[in-house]
């Protein structure tokens, strides 16, 4: 990986008119600034469907586009959707936020005329598509078709259990009992690929490589587990006896309790670890680059019992280790991988990152935490990892600066030569641009200086999260300068090779 540096942007956060971000001119200025900014990575979070409470980390699907993204000008510009039908819909009251109930209730109207309008016209596109994504679209197609006929429940509530159970003859009943729905959800995907493609290719034109999340893990209400019980840790009744989790730490008395089911990884070894290898294919269809989340679960992960309502009384069990890693990088030589090598590190999750050959993550607000010793200053830094000013789960660099505990800003102040006339956020990211880290990554909150109200996600906590958005004006020429200056200044800027 060249010296770089990118931009942590989540599509949900673009200032489209529809109350999201979605993948139409939004993405496509924004992919513009990136590029007058001098950077050469658009940082995404997941991109898939969201289920309850609005996170990108637990999804209906491991491959599948998040509806909401559609961008419904481009609908209207193609011909399936009218002005006045995207017009003068409540999509929320504040632009700065997204309003998650008013997207759930209008968004999925205005894409079922769209997929009436348009299946027969695009018949033979949408069945190459279809073709093209055999290994994963029907069973998500039918997975949200029976959602909605059982009110939105999750999958191992259904009261039909051979629908429950994934039995081929049930399945075959509901496809045709559901067709309009299923063909609903095809025809949905079929309209993300076709904007994401557009969109990937705009931004590659423009020298922007997307950097995409992989969460270590899949949601149990999923189509994944549904479709694919025998992969996970669950019994005969689609019912787990563990799930993820991470312990208690300094920052979590009760650790994180996740709740997604476990893998099988003696099950996944036996066929060569095949999911894996199809799921990294599902991602590369997307990214550029792709950054395991949770990277220290594939050394050892912690298991929590079934049932429990905090993280306290897990066990640590062995992962897959070098196993998978072997298996994803032969079988992928062209993708690139980061490891999100964050929390509780051992001996033994360092040696597999050296093994692996990933780069690992340095993150500066960790850099000056006094409840733990920190190999996150900047003069301890090798060149092969990517340096964060902070993630999507940290507070932006000026609410940081408000919360955190005065000895640590006091030292970063020293550690970093903070100044009031370069300004708080300016020299955080100074530092980090300045670090010898190949890569470096900060949110786009960070380059705007924006403090409470601008986190996008609390770990832990339901709620309220992955809701901030940019506001029409905010990315600015002047902004691009600066950025652009600052990562020539110290060799990242793409605008200098």
């Amino acid at each position: 990986m060249k010296r770089s540096c990118g931009i942590l942007m989540p599509i949900s956060a673009l200032p489209s008119p529809h109350g999201i971000g979605t993948l139409g001119r939004a993405a496509m200025e924004f992919a513009d600034f990136l590029e007058a900014a001098g950077q050469s990575w658009w940082q995404m979070l997941p991109v898939g469907p969201t289920s309850y409470g609005d996170s990108p980390y637990q999804s209906f699907s491991a491959y599948a586009g998040n509806p909401y993204f559609v961008d419904l000008d481009l609908l209207h510009e193609d011909g399936l959707l009218t002005a006045g039908e995207t017009g003068g819909i409540d999509w929320g009251r504040d632009g700065g936020r997204v309003d998650y109930r008013a997207i759930y209730e209008n968004r999925f109207s205005l894409l079922r005329l769209a997929a009436q309008r348009g299946w027969a016209r695009d018949s033979e596109a949408v069945a190459a598509f279809s073709r093209e994504n055999a290994g994963w679209l029907p069973d998500y197609a039918l997975f949200m078709a029976l959602k909605r006929r059982y009110g939105m429940k999750a999958w191992y509530e259904w009261p039909d259990e051979d629908v429950r159970l994934h039995q081929p003859p049930a399945l075959d009943r509901c496809r045709r009992e559901l067709d309009g729905d299923v063909r609903l959800f095809t025809y949905i995907q079929y309209l993300f690929f076709r904007q994401w493609d557009a969109l990937r290719s705009y931004a590659h034109k423009k020298g922007i490589g997307i950097i995409g999340d992989l969460p270590i893990y899949v949601a149990m209400d999923s189509a994944d587990v549904w479709a694919d019980p025998r992969s996970f840790q669950l019994d005969e009744r689609g019912v787990p006896a563990e799930v993820a989790g991470v312990p208690p730490d300094c920052f979590s008395a009760g650790g994180q309790l996740w709740g997604n089911p476990l893998y099988d990884w003696d099950a996944m070894k036996r066929d060569g670890y095949q999911w894996w290898v199809r799921r990294i294919e599902g991602a590369a269809r997307l990214y550029d680059i792709l950054r395991i989340d949770h990277f220290r679960g594939l050394e050892s992960y912690w298991a929590v019992p079934y049932g429990e309502t905090t993280a306290k009384h897990g066990r640590w069990v062995k992962g897959p280790g070098m196993d998978l890693i072997r298996v994803l990088t032969r079988r992928f030589p062209h993708i690139q991988f980061i490891a999100e090598d964050l929390g509780f590190l051992t001996p033994e999750v360092h040696r597999l990152l050296a093994e692996s050959g990933f780069p690992g993550m340095k993150v500066l607000e960790f850099a000056f935490d006094s409840r733990e010793p920190s190999n996150y200053l900047p003069h301890t830094y090798t060149p092969h990892c990517v340096c964060y000013a902070g993630t999507h789960d940290n507070a932006p660099l000026m609410l940081w600066k408000d919360e955190a505990d005065p000895a640590d800003i006091a030292m970063a102040r020293q550690y970093l030569g903070l100044h009031e006339e370069e300004g708080f956020h300016w020299g955080v990211l100074r530092g980090g641009q300045s670090s010898v880290a190949d890569l470096f990554i900060a949110q786009m909150q960070d380059y705007l200086g924006l403090g409470a109200g601008s986190r996008m996600n609390v770990p832990g906590t339901l709620g309220g999260n992955w809701q901030w958005r940019l506001l029409p004006g905010q990315l600015t020429a002047e902004l691009a300068r600066r950025i652009e200056a600052m990562s020539r200044l110290y060799g990242r800027s793409a605008k200098q090779t």
